[in-house]
């Protein structure tokens, strides 16, 4: 038997129970959970965001770090996973047919299916994973530390990654992090690492992860909580001596802070959106069109993306910023979620 923190309804509450080890097919690996990482897109499935029909019950939780605790029969020895394996699991899985998946992108297939968004997830100790989804770590990390850069260390990585490929960083440019919570704390890091000399600006309304912002590399922070844009942009030129921006990783989704992005963006300035707060995108069409804007939109990431990002935490050139969460206590921290009261990452251990 196992624990299990399991949805039974939308807006209800998790029933924590004990449940079978689940089987695993013969393609299949059995990882015990060592941490699961929980994110603010595990309150939303709950609450209804996103509109899914799940069966219930339901199994939250896509950011999963653990062991390998059995090997399915027909696991090819060429992918290199034994029982006792340390590895992050990598959450999408396309139906291997459609051209996103063929060009590498299973995490944006029409026909894909997301662990944490169905019957298993790693808000339980034992979770089946097709091989093809896990990738081999060498122990050096905690699970603790491994299981957000799944999807809040991957993220953010693979936004500023469309930046860096259409030419809107490098040396003179001007770049923001704006919302700096879980996937903005990474963001930092990554725009001081991909950034090519771009001068790092952290926009955020809470001081205590502006201060994190400032521990992970940015080069200035701005509190914006109660500021008019024309304040911002102020604030912007005494740090810079600029007054917009070229780029900006837009990383908490919500329909003010996207407005906000645009506001102060450069002409032919560019923001990439990974966040999913809100519901809707607002913006002057006109500047859009004369000052040739760019909005990309970017979900989550690739195997290839996540294979980086984890290079990078083995070589020491990523900070983490977790706090443990007892399997009892996963309730009260997803309201706390909700309310946004997290600095860093939460993640759910159960030894």
């Amino acid at each position: 038997m196992m624990r299990a923190a399991r949805m039974h309804g939308y807006k209800q509450p998790l029933v924590l129970e004990e449940i079978p080890i689940p089987d695993i097919g013969p393609g299949e690996v059995l990882v015990k959970v060592g941490g699961a990482g929980m994110c603010r897109t595990d309150f939303q499935l709950i609450d209804g965001y996103f509109g899914t029909d799940m069966p219930m019950p339901a199994t939250p939780g896509h950011e999963i770090a653990g062991t390998i605790d059995r090997v399915g029969a027909e696991v090819p020895a060429t992918a290199g996973l034994a029982e006792g394996d340390s590895v992050v699991v990598f959450g999408p899985r396309g139906d291997g047919s459609c051209r996103q998946c063929h060009r590498g992108n299973e995490h944006i297939c029409n026909e894909g299916h997301w662990i944490g968004f169905g019957p298993h997830g790693g808000y339980q100790e034992f979770v089946p994973v097709a091989y093809q989804q896990l990738i081999k770590v060498s122990g050096n990390l905690s699970p603790l530390s491994l299981a957000p850069l799944t999807d809040a260390g991957l993220t953010p990585y693979r936004g500023l990654k469309k930046l860096q490929a259409a030419g809107a960083l490098g040396a003179g440019t001007t770049l923001a992090v704006m919302g700096v919570g879980g996937l903005g704390a990474y963001a930092v890091q990554y725009a001081k690492l991909l950034g090519g000399g771009a001068t790092v600006v952290a926009l955020g309304r809470n001081p205590e992860k502006l201060a994190l912002a400032t521990e992970n590399g940015a080069d200035h922070i701005i509190d914006i909580k109660d500021k008019s844009d024309d304040q911002v942009r102020n604030a912007l030129e005494a740090a810079t001596g600029k007054r917009e921006f070229d780029a900006v990783i837009e990383c908490a989704g919500a329909e003010e802070s996207i407005r906000l992005a645009f506001s102060l963006l450069a002409t032919e300035g560019a923001v990439a959106s990974v966040g999913l707060v809100g519901n809707r995108v607002d913006i002057s069409l006109f500047p859009l069109v004369s000052r040739e804007y760019t909005l990309f939109g970017s979900f989550w990431g690739n195997f290839n993306d996540l294979t980086e990002v984890v290079a990078l935490a083995e070589e020491g050139k990523i900070k983490d910023s977790v706090t443990q969460v007892n399997f009892e206590d996963v309730n009260d921290h997803l309201d706390a979620l909700g309310r946004g009261d997290f600095v860093g990452r939460a993640v759910i251990v159960y030894d």
